[in-house]
């Protein structure tokens, strides 16, 4: 029998994890985190999903839609270690918190349906913690579905994201019949029965035996090839040792060579124990991270150790309003921060004292004394600190890099329902774009409405919603609209602008000769091939801000450029009235001229969308699509259901999700994910409505 194991945890950084669940929506990451807070005591009540009752789902309107919308950070202990654990959403609108969840964090669980193995958001996030570097261990849920196959799964997992995956794991029984798993490294039975909260160890079952030794063998044989010392062992002894797996499973993970597999359902709480032992046993602590690095005053580059004697430095990554105060949620890199304390905002100078220090549970908070190096709690107090801010000693001054923003794609258009609600209206956006730098507010200079933007349909609902629950503010919205781009199909050279300005005082000149080319990327390149110092350096940085400017509008409807490089070929200067300001002027002038004589095309955003309809259903889902401007990209069929993948543009899928249930009888599902940018059909783009 499996004793619950949460004794006494030590303070230092090499026994903190840091993982966050990362998997598409509803392949049972918040199931996950429910059955580890209840494993380890954390709780003693299992919430379900459905029911509404978890800890991490606590926001009303999680509850009601079914789906994790905020990272939520939870705290727990397991065999002497602090779990630190941050459960994220699956719906690609909320991969914003997703980015910052993972800028924070040491290592991740990907967690993957077993009927469907990897779907188009688990394939997102996992090229986000790619891109930070983040190791990952797999955990294959709900094998107790109709249609659950580890080995699918797993071959999605090598397929569709290029991994080895190690499975150290075999399952007994099989859908309803799932009852537990053979440890394929003890070469031991782990079984669950219904009833108990507990699983009970014993032999292999005679009818895997011969299965398990072989996948035993695969393991070790996998395991060879990409590890040196095992290679070794495995070609003196023929076998490899559960010691040197082990090891090995750990380098391997932290190397990002080869992730390691395991399995199990979570709704029946079978695997969860197993997973906590390998999350402490194969993802990093804070200490087998490198130390985290930032610049020091006067730009250069400085490191900071994860040791709680060095001087403070943590990251805010997000900052949320409750009725207990604002919580600014930290992760502490170097350095103790203690109750009461003055910490430093590196990046603007300003001081400011932490009143209080929580260990946070969703929405729950446990008051402490201190933090150490290596944790992640929320403090009170914090009034200026935003999600990226940089907190340190007011000695020891240090900014870290922050975590990155995705640009908004979709926009609606808000006004108050009442003009006295005017006011609480604007307070309550600037708090909305406080708590998800994410959602944009801007007012628009020719209409004068305020528009809201967001990363789609969905993330905007949510916000509007909270504005009318959470701020008592009735709001009328307008249609959404898509951020279409514009890019340069064919630019020009050697443009001539003289910028000249005489007022009585000191004047303003400036004479710049710019070249504007396309770029296949869509991004903003410039460079200064001037020579024999006719534009200083200083000046040249004029004239590319001024060009960033000009990328504020473009010719065609006003909205933002992209995909072009600015080469500044010559220019000149007067020995009185030449400034960067008037060089910044320049460059702004001097683009717009360039870019009116240039060949533009429109760009819109694109999105993959996946649909899951009823074999019976495809007729008319493909119709639909095809009148949508979608391109179809690939078709399966498995058991009476087909999954459709197309290219669709954005503005396309308004209310997309009600026509497909109207058309499969409420059967069909379909989820997106960002697909880039792309030209837009000049018999579309003439009807347009410019910015």
């Amino acid at each position: 029998m499996r004793a619950n194991r949460q004794p006494h945890f030590t303070t230092s950084p090499t026994t903190v994890r840091n993982l966050g669940i990362l998997a598409h929506v509803d392949a049972g990451k918040t199931t996950i985190t429910e059955r580890i807070l209840y494993a380890t005591g954390a709780i003693h009540k299992r919430g379900e999903v459905h029911h509404g009752t978890t800890i991490t789902d606590y926001d009303p309107q999680e509850r009601d839609r079914g789906i994790t919308i905020f990272a939520a950070a939870v705290s727990c202990s397991w065999d002497a270690h602090r779990v630190n654990l941050i459960d994220t959403p699956g719906h690609v609108d909320f991969s914003d918190e997703v980015e910052r969840s993972l800028r924070v964090l040491d290592g991740a669980v990907a967690v993957f349906d077993a009927v469907a193995g990897v779907e188009p958001q688990s394939e997102t996030v996992w090229r986000q913690a790619d891109r930070h570097g983040v190791p990952r261990i797999a955990f294959v849920n709900k094998l107790d579905r109709a249609g659950a196959d580890l080995d699918t799964a797993v071959a999605s997992i090598r397929g569709r994201l290029g991994v080895v995956p190690l499975v150290v794991q075999l399952p007994i029984g099989a859908e309803d019949s799932f009852r537990g798993v053979v440890d394929l490294l003890r070469m031991r039975a782990l079984s669950w029965h219904d009833g108990s909260d507990t699983y009970q160890e014993g032999p292999v079952p005679e009818a895997l035996r011969e299965e398990a030794a072989g996948r035993r063998r695969l393991l070790e044989e996998t395991v060879a090839e990409l590890h040196a010392d095992a290679l070794e062992e495995f070609c003196s002894a023929s076998a490899l040792t559960e010691r040197t797996l082990v090891r090995a499973l750990r380098e391997l993970t932290l190397r990002g060579d080869a992730v390691v597999v395991l399995c199990g359902s979570a709704y029946r709480n079978r695997g969860i124990e197993p997973l906590l032992d390998a999350v402490l046993a194969y993802l990093p602590s804070p200490c087998d991270m490198p130390a985290v690095r930032g610049l020091a005053p006067g730009g250069a580059e400085a490191e900071r150790a994860p040791d709680p004697a060095g001087p403070f430095t943590a990251l805010a990554f997000k900052v949320t309003a409750t009725a207990t105060g604002r919580l600014t949620y930290l992760r502490v890199y170097a350095g103790t921060l203690r109750k009461g304390e003055t910490v430093l905002d590196a990046a603007t100078g300003r001081t400011e004292r932490v009143g209080r220090i929580l260990r946070v549970q969703a929405d729950r908070h446990e008051e402490r004394e201190e933090a150490l190096a290596g944790d992640i709690v929320a403090v009170i107090g914090l009034k200026a600190a935003r999600a990226g801010t940089t907190l340190c000693a007011p000695g020891a001054p240090l900014v870290l890099e922050p975590p990155s923003v995705a640009e908004p794609v979709v926009s609606v258009a808000v006004e108050a329902r009442r003009n006295s609600d005017t006011g609480r209206l604007s307070a309550a956006l600037a708090r909305l774009a406080e708590e998800d730098p994410s959602l944009v507010v801007r007012s628009d200079a020719e209409s004068g409405q305020t528009v809201l933007s967001g990363m789609g349909e969905l993330h905007l609902e949510v916000a509007v919603e909270k504005i009318r629950s959470g701020h008592g503010v009735e709001v009328v919205v307008g249609r959404p609209q898509v951020s279409y781009r514009e890019t340069v199909v064919r630019g020009v050279s050697a443009l001539v602008h003289r910028h000249v300005k005489q007022d009585g005082g000191a004047g303003q000149f400036a004479h710049v000769v710019l070249d504007v080319e396309p770029l296949d990327e869509p991004c903003f390149e410039f460079r200064s091939t001037v020579v024999g110092g006719r534009v200083p350096q200083e000046y040249a940085r004029a004239v590319e801000a001024g060009c960033r400017d000009a990328l504020a509008e473009g010719p065609l409807g006003g909205f933002p450029v992209t995909g072009l490089r600015v080469t500044l070929t010559d220019g000149a200067t007067h020995s009185k009235d030449s400034s960067e300001m008037a060089f910044r002027a320049a460059g702004r002038f001097g683009l717009r001229e360039a870019l009116r004589l240039s060949t533009m095309e429109l760009l819109e955003p694109l999105v993959e969308v996946t649909v899951t309809v009823p074999e019976d259903g495809v007729g008319g889902v493909l119709g639909d699509l095809a009148a949508r401007r979608g391109r179809v990209s690939g078709s399966t069929a498995e058991a009476g259901t087909a999954v459709i993948t197309a290219a669709v543009p954005l503005a396309e899928l308004f209310g997309y999700a009600s026509r497909l249930r109207g058309r499969t009888q409420g059967r069909g599902t379909f989820t997106t994910r960002p697909a880039g940018l792309a030209p837009v059909p000049a018999s579309v783009a003439g009807a347009l409505p410019t910015r």
